[in-house]
C-alpha cells in the first residue's frame, strides 16, 4: 500500500471514531458538557471545522495549482505564527460558540469528507514532494494532512479522557 492510501485510510478511521463517538453522546451532552478548557464537545467540534477549513484551503490550491484562499480570521494575526494560535483559538471560540450542534456537526462532516475527496485526487508524488508548494515554504503537502490527523488525534483522545473520567 502506498503512503497515501495509509495516510487516507488513517484519516478515515480517525473520522469513523469520531462519527462513533459523537453518536454515542446526546446533544444535551455535546452541546452542554464542559470539557477541561471549559469549551463543550459542540464547541470541540466547531474548533475543529474551522481549523478544517484552512487544510481544505490548502488541499484545494494544491490540485487546482493555485495559492490557497484561507480563511481570513484576524487581519492583523497569523494563524501560522505558533505565538499567535491562543489569540486565533478564542477568537474562533466567540465566533462560532452560539451556532446550533447540528450546524456545526454538519459543516465539520461535510468538511472531513470534502477534504478526503481532494486528497484523494492528489497524485501522491506531489503530496510528498518537498518544495513543490512555494506557500508550503519548502514542506510537502502531506505534512498539512498529518498535522489535521494529529490535531483531530489530540482533541479526541482529551474528549475520551474526559468521558472515562466520568463514568
Amino acid at each position: 500500500m502506498k503512503m497515501k492510501d495509509h495516510i487516507l485510510a488513517a484519516l478515515r478511521e480517525q473520522f469513523e471514531s469520531w462519527q462513533e463517538v459523537l453518536a454515542s453522546m446526546s446533544e444535551e451532552e455535546i452541546s452542554t458538557s464542559q470539557l477541561p478548557a471549559n469549551w463543550t464537545v459542540k464547541d470541540d467540534v466547531a474548533h475543529l471545522w474551522a481549523w478544517q477549513q484552512r487544510t481544505i484551503a490548502r488541499m484545494e490550491a494544491a490540485l487546482f495549482n493555485r495559492e490557497p484562499e484561507l480563511p481570513q480570521w484576524l487581519p492583523e494575526v497569523n494563524p501560522d505564527i505558533e505565538g499567535n494560535t491562543d489569540k486565533v483559538n478564542a477568537w474562533l471560540y466567540e465566533t462560532y460558540r452560539e451556532r446550533p450542534w447540528h450546524e456545526v456537526h454538519q459543516k465539520w462532516e461535510k468538511g472531513f469528507t470534502r477534504l478526503l475527496g481532494l486528497s484523494q485526487g492528489i497524485p501522491e508524488k506531489d503530496l510528498l514532494a518537498t518544495g513543490k508548494y512555494p506557500w508550503l515554504r519548502g514542506a510537502p503537502l502531506v505534512a498539512v494532512l498529518l498535522g489535521t490527523y494529529d490535531h483531530h488525534q489530540e482533541h479526541l483522545e482529551k474528549l475520551l479522557a474526559w468521558r472515562r473520567e466520568r463514568q
